[in-house]
């Protein structure tokens, strides 16, 4: 069992957005391509580059596609834009909400919403915790826990000045809860992994594009055409870094 973890497409509808389209039709065209394929796909979050119209566009790319696929909400992201399009299918668990979890057979997938109004960094709230505590609790079989912002600093000056503020907290739920088979999360644009509270944070790379690697507070930030790529996380342990090269499979979108 096995699943596949895009992050950060950035979905655009004015004049530049055909590349972040195309990167993400590829990435999922690589997803299939994958033998045996994966049992789902997560993207964990900014769906779109602050377009909220974005999101039809992103339904006519998941059209028909043969995996379950998992949304995340991110800082990009617009709660009201996501429901209205996906509220109510399988791409928000069937709910009109932007926290759910979904079974599979031998793990469950818990998907968090960690956008916050005032600032480009993440938070959970004491609620959703506490929601997520219970989750947990219901469920014996290995979870992955999903959202957007990282809860640790990954290095980045820059990135860990907006990651998830109550990344403590979120550690305290995780460590109540031996079943938690890795945490998921995007934002840095960068493959980063770490061990936190008895598990492990996986950061996925971008579908478009990637963060320069700048580690002091003074170096500039800025966006690399470094090569797209996205995560595969085998349920009974290992992740490998997935290089998303020329579209291999057949799979087009039906509309």
């Amino acid at each position: 069992m096995s699943i596949a973890h895009l992050s950060d497409p950035h979905l655009r509808t004015d004049a530049v957005a055909a590349e972040p389209a195309a990167a993400l039709h590829r990435a999922l065209g690589a997803v299939l391509a994958l033998d045996p394929r994966p049992d789902c796909v997560v993207i964990t979050g900014d769906l779109s580059e602050y377009r909220h119209d974005a999101y039809t566009q992103l339904a006519g790319l998941l059209d028909g596609y043969p995996l379950p696929v998992h949304l995340v909400m991110g800082n990009h992201d617009d709660a009201p834009g996501l429901t209205r399009v996906f509220g109510g299918t399988p791409f928000l668990g069937g709910t009109h909400d932007t926290r759910y979890v979904v079974d599979h057979a031998g793990f469950s997938v818990i998907v968090l919403d960690s956008w916050r109004p005032d600032s480009a960094g993440g938070l959970l709230g004491a609620e959703q915790l506490a929601w997520l505590d219970e989750v947990l609790a219901s469920r014996e079989q290995p979870a992955f826990v999903c959202l957007h912002h990282p809860p640790f600093d990954v290095g980045i000056p820059f990135l860990d000045g907006i990651r998830l503020e109550d990344g403590d907290r979120l550690a305290e739920v995780l460590r109540r809860h031996p079943h938690v088979a890795r945490v998921l999360v995007g934002h840095v644009h960068r493959a980063v992994t770490a061990p936190f509270a008895g598990t492990v944070v996986c950061v996925a790379p971008s579908t478009h594009r990637q963060s320069r690697l700048t580690l002091r507070p003074d170096g500039p930030m800025g966006f690399l055409h470094e090569p797209p790529a996205f995560l595969l996380h085998l349920t009974d342990g290992a992740t490998h870094v997935v290089p998303v090269g020329a579209l291999v499979g057949g799979w087009r979108p039906t509309t």
